[in-house]
């Protein structure tokens, strides 16, 4: 089975044309190697690693105890701060998940989490860094899968809040 046959890739494929983001669907393509990290993805793509939308799934604690996924869908220049991803998202409490718990709520692995094609939709923030980039490169759920998107293609793809990730910047739409 290809890498563009998986059924990960597929489905994310699928949930791309469905959102009517056809540039996008058309746009997968599979590298040579698994590309597990931002600036792997960089490499293999040629583009600054900033251009990268890390998709990152942590556990996140709502005031009432619920522990819920959130999606953080940050910029691979830099790394996203829990508090800051917390307050963003209206939860109490922000932290790692594990490979199992990325799978559970994802259905993909860690190093390929596309910003959909999810059992479930996500809670999602995305990095208002990446808005400094004309194209984006985003996982399409398989380590060795990318597609090619847009800062507002990824908010209106995922319905994800904007915000500054890192803590460091401006959040919102400018």
């Amino acid at each position: 089975m290809s890498t563009h046959d998986h059924p990960a890739v597929a489905k994310v494929t699928a949930a791309l044309g469905e959102a009517g983001q056809h540039a996008a669907a058309a746009g997968v393509r599979v590298l040579p190697a698994e590309v597990r990290t931002a600036a792997q993805a960089a490499e293999a793509l040629g583009v600054p690693v900033g251009a990268i939308a890390n998709s990152l799934v942590f556990r996140a604690r709502t005031a009432d105890g619920t522990e819920v996924a959130l999606l953080a869908l940050t910029s691979g220049a830099h790394r996203a701060k829990e508090s800051r991803l917390a307050e963003l998202a209206g939860v109490a409490e922000v932290g790692k998940a594990d490979a199992a718990f990325v799978r559970e709520h994802t259905g993909q692995p860690i190093g390929g989490v596309a910003p959909v094609g999810h059992p479930e939709k996500l809670v999602t923030l995305v990095d208002t860094a990446l808005r400094g980039h004309s194209e984006v490169w985003a996982a399409a759920g398989h380590p060795k899968s990318v597609f090619p998107t847009t800062f507002d293609a990824l908010v209106t793809l995922t319905g994800g809040t904007p915000g500054d990730l890192s803590g460091e910047g401006e959040d919102g739409r400018l």
